[in-house]
């Protein structure tokens, strides 16, 4: 089986689907790869990088989709639509497409893709098992994002994070609160620690205390009617739920320097935990970094991409974080796709290529086939649109 890479089109995005380093193992799967030239440049890996290791390099996109029987990008139609239609003139009947594809917030865009005859896989839906942990690009990206958050609000903040004895007096450390402690928020929590921050954290899911604690962290404790969602996610909660979080909230959000949400369901819009007038309780000078701008923000007054500064308190919204540390989000990326190239293969000794065989992954996460939209959570989302269904 060919594989190709590509250059991601969508504005800004520096990631690569497949990194050099990770050829080699694939090369002995009995997989080729092809790369369109220049598609690892923007996180700082050159065609010779990938010539390297194995790697046949291509000048033209064209030539990448006409020659790979696997197209493997970070961003597929579904999460690139303004730039990613070009490609389906490109794709032919019975081709593997593999990427994010934001399949339950844009099935219509799944549904267009169906028309081109490909095989195409959304990494986004990807079961929260164990055996699947390997290949799931949600976990891997909020790493990403998590560490990153804690550096902008540093930047932004004008405090230091640790405590410091000094000739000329003691200067407290700043106190944290992460808002959500799945893994984006974990990862925010442990770098918060490691610069010396008072971290405390708070999440609808009671079973993770341990894990906030393990890390250094204070679990804010909230008297609420709370559950864990299907899969390990938090789960959905109603508006009463969500008032009465935010009343108890207040006080916690006024005594920090630093609030970091985290808090988004896949496929809906984020819930608001953060509302002006916890802003308002801040003290001047305070930071948010809201990770969850892209789903429309958990914080009242959040702008998507935009740095706002109300009430004293800078807000901070940004979008495609991972893009942001290319390389090592690019490495990790890259290991989730060559994981799920991998259970392509049979579990037998010939490890042959088959997308037929009974596998919960390839069945959860395969979205159109033979022209049809096959996965059963996006044919849903249709039938209430009035699409295929």
């Amino acid at each position: 089986m060919i594989v190709g890479v590509v250059k991601e089109t969508f504005p800004g995005e520096r990631r690569v689907a497949l990194v050099p380093d990770h050829l080699p193992a694939l090369k002995k799967k009995g997989f080729e790869v092809i790369v369109e030239s220049g598609a690892g440049a923007d996180a700082g890996l050159l065609d010779s990088a990938y010539e390297a290791k194995g790697a046949k390099v291509l000048p033209t996109r064209g030539e990448v989709f006409e020659q790979a029987d696997i197209i493997v990008q970070v961003r597929s139609y579904g999460a690139n639509p303004e730039h990613g239609g070009s490609d389906l003139e490109l794709m032919r009947k019975d081709q593997i497409v593999i990427g994010a594809a934001e399949p339950l917030s844009s099935p219509e865009l799944v549904e267009q893709l169906a028309k081109t005859g490909v095989n195409s896989f959304g990494l986004e839906i990807i079961p929260r098992t164990t055996r699947a942990q390997a290949m799931d690009i949600l976990s891997s990206m909020a790493t990403v994002a998590g560490y990153k958050a804690v550096l902008w609000a540093a930047e932004r903040l004008p405090r230091f994070f640790p405590m410091f004895m000094t000739a000329a007096g003691t200067v407290a450390p700043a106190k944290v609160f992460i808002v959500g402690a799945g893994v984006a928020g974990l990862q925010a929590i442990a770098t918060a620690k490691r610069l010396g921050a008072v971290v405390s954290a708070y999440d609808v899911r009671p079973a993770v205390k341990e894990e906030v604690q393990s890390l250094g962290g204070k679990f804010v404790e909230m008297e609420l009617d709370t559950a864990e969602g299907e899969g390990g996610y938090a789960k959905q909660m109603d508006e009463e739920f969500y008032r009465k979080q935010r009343e108890l909230m207040l006080k916690v959000v006024a005594e920090s320097d630093v609030v970091i949400t985290t808090a988004a369901v896949p496929g809906r819009k984020a819930p608001i935990l953060v509302t002006e007038e916890m802003v308002k309780g801040m003290a001047p000078g305070s930071v948010i970094v809201d990770l969850a701008a892209e789903r429309g923000g958990n914080c009242e007054l959040t702008k998507v991409d935009e740095v706002v500064v109300a009430h004293g308190v800078t807000i901070i919204g940004p979008s495609n974080v991972p893009s942001t540390v290319p390389f090592h989000a690019s490495q990790m990326w890259s290991k989730n796709i060559s994981n799920f190239l991998n259970n392509m293969l049979t579990k037998d000794k010939e490890k042959k290529f088959d997308l037929e065989q009974e596998d919960d992954i390839i069945a959860a996460t395969w979205l159109t086939k033979g022209g049809q939209v096959v996965n059963e959570s996006v044919k849903e989302l249709l039938s209430k649109q009035g699409g295929q269904g």
